[in-house]
Order: C-alpha cells, then sequence, then structure tokens
C-alpha cells in the first residue's frame, strides 16, 4: 500500500500555526517586514500572519508590519498588474481594519535598472555564470528598505514565505543560520535582520490546500492567483495536487520577461498562449537577447576588450573574451527597445505602457555621451525617431558635437591614432572642466593610457603570427 504523502496538517491545524505567529510577534518586540512576490509561498505567509495578528488585540498589534514587494521595472508586465493591484487591497484594508501592515514596493536604483546596465554600460544579457540582475534588482533594493528599517528600529524580523525542500541549497542555508530554541534565523548577510519562516515545513500541496480554502483577508479570492500559474505553465490542470498522478504547475516562476538565465520564457510563452497574445512582442525581443549569447554572433555585436579597456584571452583556447555589446549594437536595442514599446501600447491592455522609463533613457544617455564618446547625442535623436520630441535635460557643461567627431576621426586616421583614445582624453578633460580643484585628472589620464588600445585586427593579426610558430 502507498505511503500517504507528506502534510504538515496531519500534526499541526491553521490555529496552531496562528498560535505560533502570534508568540513570535509579542515575544520579539521589532517590527516585521514580509517579502512579497506575488506567488504562491509568500502569499500564503503574509496571509497567515495577516489571520494570525487580526486574532490579537489592538493594543497588541503594536509593532509594523511591512509589506514590500521588488519591481525590477522588466517583470511581466501582467505579474506586475496583480501585484500592484493586491498591495492596493492589503493598504486599504489594513486601514480599515487598523491592522498594522503597510505596503511597499521597492526599486532599484536608476544607475542599476536593467536597462541602464545592458543599453547604457553595454553588459551582455544574463546568463548563468553571469547573474549581474539578481543583485543590482532584487537583492540591493530590498536590503536597502531593510537597512534603513533596522537602522530606525535597531532590529528587524524579515518573514519569508520559503520551504524546505525547495532546493538543498536552501536547506543548508536555513539549518546552518537557525538561533538555538528560537524559530527565527539570524540573517546570512545582514546582521541586524532576523528571519522567520512561518510555512518552513509546509509542503507544496500544503500551500495551494491552505489557499484554495480560505480566502485572502484583504478581499476577492486566489483564482486570479491560480490562473496565472495555470497560464504560465501552459498547462489546463487546477495547480492543486490530489494525488502522485496529478500533475502540478506549482513550480512555475514568475519574473523579468528579459530574463535570458533560461533557455525558454515558458512563462511568458504560456501567457501567450493563454490569450495575452500582446505580450509576443515583449517574447520576440527577449530573442534578440538570446541570440547574442550564441557564441559566433559574439564577435559582431560585442566590443573585443572588457568594460575596465583591458584585452583578456581565454586561458584554454586563446580566444579573445569579449567584453561589453558595441556602443553600435546598444542603439539597435535601443531603437528596437522603443519600437517594442509602442507594439504593447497599440495592441495590449496599457495604452500609457512604459517599458524603459525616461529616468532610464537620461541615465543611458549620460553613460553613452560621458563613457563612451557618444559624441552625437544618439537617444534623444532615436527617441524621437520612433516615439516623437521629448524635452530632455539640457546639458549645460561644454560639449562636442557629430561634426567635431567627424572632424576628429580625420585626423586621428591620419595619424593612424586610435580615435576612441583621443576622444576618451578629451572626454576626461571636459569632464573636469571648471572645477576649482584638478587633483584627479592626471590619474584619470594614466588610467586612459593604461587601456590596451590595440585594434581587433591587430590582435587576431598577432594571434595568427604566433600559432604558426
Amino acid at each position: 500500500m502507498a505511503e500517504a504523502p507528506y502534510t504538515i496538517f496531519n500534526s499541526r491545524t491553521v490555529d496552531d500555526i496562528h498560535r505560533e505567529i502570534q508568540e513570535v510577534y509579542l515575544e520579539n518586540a521589532r517590527p516585521w517586514v514580509i517579502g512579497y512576490s506575488g506567488g504562491k509561498d509568500s502569499t500564503t505567509a503574509l496571509q497567515l500572519v495577516w489571520d494570525a495578528l487580526a486574532g490579537l488585540s489592538s493594543e497588541q498589534r503594536k509593532y509594523p508590519v511591512y509589506v514590500i514587494s521588488s519591481d525590477t521595472l522588466v517583470e511581466t508586465p501582467v505579474i506586475v498588474s496583480y501585484i500592484t493591484g493586491t498591495l492596493d487591497r492589503i493598504k486599504m484594508t489594513a486601514r480599515k481594519e487598523k491592522m498594522p501592515f503597510e505596503t511597499s514596493l521597492v526599486y532599484p536604483k536608476t544607475e542599476d535598472t536593467f536597462w541602464v546596465s545592458l543599453i547604457g554600460k553595454g553588459y551582455p544579457a544574463p546568463y548563468n555564470r553571469l547573474r549581474w540582475c539578481t543583485d543590482k534588482m532584487k537583492i540591493r533594493p530590498a536590503n536597502r528598505f531593510i537597512l534603513e528599517k533596522a537602522s530606525e528600529y535597531g532590529e528587524v524580523i524579515l518573514v519569508l514565505g520559503v520551504r524546505k525542500g525547495e532546493s538543498a541549497t536552501r536547506d543548508q542555508v536555513m539549518n546552518l543560520h537557525q538561533t538555538k530554541n528560537s524559530l527565527l534565523l539570524r540573517h546570512s548577510s545582514l546582521p541586524n535582520a532576523f528571519v522567520y519562516a512561518p510555512i518552513v515545513d509546509f509542503s507544496l500541496n500544503d500551500v495551494w490546500m491552505y489557499l484554495l480554502s480560505n480566502p485572502p483577508p484583504w478581499g476577492g479570492d486566489h483564482r486570479q492567483l491560480v490562473t496565472l500559474y495555470r497560464n504560465a505553465n501552459g498547462q489546463g490542470e487546477c495547480p492543486l495536487v490530489v494525488d502522485e498522478t496529478t500533475p502540478s504547475c506549482g513550480n512555475s516562476r514568475f519574473g523579468c520577461w528579459t530574463c535570458t538565465v533560461v533557455s525558454s520564457s515558458h512563462s511568458m510563452e504560456g501567457l501567450i498562449d493563454s490569450g495575452e497574445d500582446w505580450m509576443l512582442p515583449l517574447l520576440e525581443f527577449r530573442e534578440i537577447l538570446m541570440e547574442t549569447q550564441v557564441p559566433e554572433r559574439k564577435a559582431n555585436v560585442r566590443e573585443h576588450k572588457r568594460r575596465n579597456g583591458r584585452i583578456t584571452r581565454d586561458k584554454d583556447t586563446g580566444k579573445l573574451v569579449r567584453g561589453p555589446y558595441t556602443l553600435e549594437f546598444c542603439k539597435e536595442l535601443l531603437r528596437k527597445l522603443l519600437e517594442t514599446q509602442q507594439k504593447v501600447r497599440s495592441i495590449g491592455p496599457d495604452p500609457n505602457i512604459e517599458l524603459i522609463t525616461h529616468a532610464e533613457l537620461e541615465e543611458i544617455r549620460k553613460i553613452w555621451r560621458t563613457e563612451r564618446q557618444d559624441w552625437e547625442d544618439a537617444v534623444p535623436q532615436i527617441y524621437a525617431d520612433v516615439i516623437g520630441e521629448y524635452e530632455w535635460i539640457i546639458d549645460d557643461t561644454t560639449s562636442f558635437s557629430a561634426a567635431d567627431k567627424v572632424l576628429l576621426s580625420s585626423i586621428c586616421n591620419e595619424k593612424k591614432i586610435p580615435v576612441t583614445l583621443v576622444a576618451k582624453l578629451l572626454d576626461t578633460e571636459r569632464q573636469m572642466d571648471g572645477m576649482s580643484r584638478r587633483a584627479r585628472i592626471q590619474s584619470q589620464i594614466d588610467a586612459v593610457f593604461s587601456e590596451d588600445w590595440e585594434s581587433e585586427e591587430e590582435i587576431l593579426a598577432t594571434l595568427s603570427v604566433n600559432n604558426q610558430q
């Protein structure tokens, strides 16, 4: 006879879990921060905490509970709409019922966003060995919020919807940071933060059983959440697993529509197949980013040297290790992104949707002008071509023009000097222009000269000669 699947509800009731949450809340005079992603696990944790605190008197509910959600600015639009709608309902219901919950969306700094990093600085699309996006766009914004509250209150308790068994790594981390005789874990990197995981022993079935049996206290039901999981997974089954033969869509992951870490965006494809076909242009843009990871394509779209100006060769193959996307390719990406934005505005539910913000466009413009020698000032031109005119921030510093670039190129070609070298030196001087103290100018000039200035053709020619010897 087959053994019955594990469920926490064989040993504990929902009331037992509520009492545990109440005890942790009352015994630890610290504010709580609940990480809410809109998914099943964080929703379960949030709802359990809400219902538990609702069972306390208003005098006992004296420690604030902050519900935070990270918006990377490239989240799947359908998911963003769902999360913001839920946070709005939580906020209104908390005020009405005098619950200690406050909601907040946290964002990456403009200089850390996906588009500023990828199109502005030329970072290659993330992949397994280079997930630069996670730290910049997810971890840092949440940690800033937590550190602010820790600074204000001394310590905070971070409530997470994590479960044992989700991954071996997570199990190890949770066991490593367990504090003696306590339900709290020490945060792995934030010294003044403790972690409480109220659903740590829940199975996947337990999560769905709880959600489908208990409507959210902030109103509505969980049907939209169930539908999102079902549609994003491209399956028609309800995510509730009733026996071992029932397929589950509980492993579905919602994330950034630009994600190139995975080979296929099953969630976005599932949403499109389920009727959200206006998202097809987003999927097509993602494919452009995916193509840049093809080895044969890298030489066409990426610089031959790194962002630090150094030329690096693979120690095993001797081939060049490619650096950031070229400025010309970044211009193509920006144009294509704005065209994609126009498409989804015309065929999607939101005619004002922004795939890239104006703050990001201004930051990209600044980076191109000051770091990548875009003397043509291409961002306003591209924007005008695709969308129309916009009142850009006026740069009142001394700047060079496209005509200056043409003249400089002519002179440098005649003298056989890399035009980018001279342009970078001129930009370095321009940025120091008007400053009363210019102590750093010499070190910055030295840094420019210390870069590798061999052209790709010269490097390949040298490699060819070396290989023949």
